[in-house]
């Protein structure tokens, strides 16, 4: 960073109502006013300067800009502003992290005793140095997938320890912890300090996060902090840390800046919350939400088993007032009645068909006997049979001699054959049409 030349240089005579040390003594001291405008006298004699740095620091305020500019060699830091006259001609786009060269012009301000830079030009010069590496880490990172919102893992419903890592006494802790009591008085915490800017920051940050992460009660572990410039929000960019929270098995939940900050812990983390405040309210349940979702709830369950209920009752009593179930003993006597017509046509029809068959029977029974050769052995004729049970029907079969038995009407007889005799001899039986020959007197 180029240094300032003072127009007033030593050997020439200091300006008029200077303060000077063989002025003051501890009896006649000067007074604060007058020293602070013998110095402002001092340095308003000095001219601008063109310097070099990187944006570190820039705070908008009722349209004026307060910012710090840092010189990466010599690590030397210098407070500015830019009154809102003098901003409508600079860039746009100017932000934190810009390397630049600025047109600047020392002031004091006699009241407050405060010295700063005024701004009367500003231009790019390129990225600064640490955010461009910074820009490198973060592209490395994406790209093994360290940032790939598939490996973030969700937060629990309700955390029955939370695991703090913060500055000791600090505002993040006294944010977390009373926005997460006042939604849920219960809620535990296991604190672990750590220097959340500085070189301890990293080590004692990994150390509290590995610590927490091992604790088996431990749900979720934030890593709070107040905001604040870049440079001093370097330590939760690092490497190392970045590793160790996405090594973490514990979900973790970044509340490091405010909504413009952007440490690389902000990507890694499995939930990047804008504040402390923010951290406690997305990690922690409002128990009176909670309440008035299960109130709204049981309201909307109480009036759906309402509803139904009343609507089955409604269906029930439809049922009932049919007159198949208000008098079910109707639909009984119907069926009584039609079963016992059905019954009474089902035994006239059987009576008519066994009235039928029987004068069938009747009328084959006497063609039967009317057929039958007992009918013929009735009117008194016989049948002759051999000992084998042949019928004689010719007289040759019955020789002299020969057993033969006799059927009459009634009954059966032996006799013996006398053999053939003459026709003549043999009656009116020899000439009978139907060859029967006629049982003796």
């Amino acid at each position: 960073m180029t240094t300032f030349q003072p127009e007033h240089v030593a050997g020439e005579a200091p300006p008029p109502d200077s303060v000077r040390p063989k002025d003051s003594s501890p009896q006649t001291p000067t007074s604060v006013s007058r020293l602070n405008e013998t110095i402002r006298g001092f340095i308003q004699t000095w001219g601008s300067v063109w310097v070099e740095g990187e944006i570190t620091s820039w705070n908008t305020r009722g349209g004026n800009v307060f910012g710090r500019l840092k010189d990466n060699v010599a690590d030397a830091t210098i407070s500015f502003r830019i009154w809102s006259s003098t901003r409508d001609r600079l860039p746009t786009d100017l932000k934190v992290g810009d390397h630049v060269v600025a047109c600047v012009k020392a002031d004091f301000f006699a009241k407050s005793g405060d010295f700063s830079f005024g701004v009367s030009a500003m231009k790019h010069v390129g990225l600064g140095d640490q955010l461009e590496r910074l820009e490198r880490l973060r592209a490395q990172l994406r790209a093994e997938g360290l940032f790939d919102p598939s490996r973030k893992k969700p937060l629990p419903f309700l955390p029955h320890t939370i695991g703090l890592i913060t500055g000791e006494n600090s505002d993040a802790e006294k944010d977390v912890h009373r926005n997460s009591e006042l939604r849920w008085p219960q809620v535990r915490f296991r604190t672990k300090y750590a220097a959340v800017q500085g070189d301890r920051c990293v080590p004692e940050t990994i150390a509290a996060l590995k610590a927490l992460d091992a604790a088996p009660d431990v749900d979720v572990i934030i890593i709070a902090r107040g905001g604040g410039d870049p440079q001093t929000l370097l330590g939760f960019s690092d490497e190392r840390l970045v590793r160790a929270v996405a090594a973490a098995s514990t979900p973790v939940v970044s509340a490091i800046g405010h909504e413009n900050d952007r440490p690389l812990l902000d990507d890694v983390a499995d939930l990047r919350a804008s504040t402390p405040t923010d951290a406690a309210k997305r990690v922690v349940p409002d128990v009176a939400e909670q309440r008035a979702l299960v109130a709204q709830l049981r309201s909307r369950l109480t009036s759906r088993l309402t509803q139904r209920l009343t609507h089955d009752i409604g269906q029930l009593e439809q049922l009932r007032s049919r007159p198949v179930l208000r008098t079910p003993d109707t639909i009984v006597a119907a069926r009584a009645q039609e079963v016992e017509l059905l019954v009474g046509r089902g035994r006239a029809r059987i009576d008519r068909t066994i009235e039928s068959h029987t004068r069938r029977t009747a009328e084959l029974g006497a063609t039967l006997r009317a057929l039958s050769p007992a009918s013929t052995l009735a009117r008194g004729y016989a049948i002759a049979h051999l000992a084998d049970g042949v019928i004689v029907r010719d007289a040759a079969q019955a020789p002299a001699s020969a057993p033969v038995i006799v059927t009459v009407g009634r009954g059966s007889f032996a006799a013996h054959s006398e053999g053939e005799i003459a026709e003549s001899a043999a009656g009116p039986a020899a000439s009978d049409p139907a060859g029967d020959v006629p049982a003796p007197n």
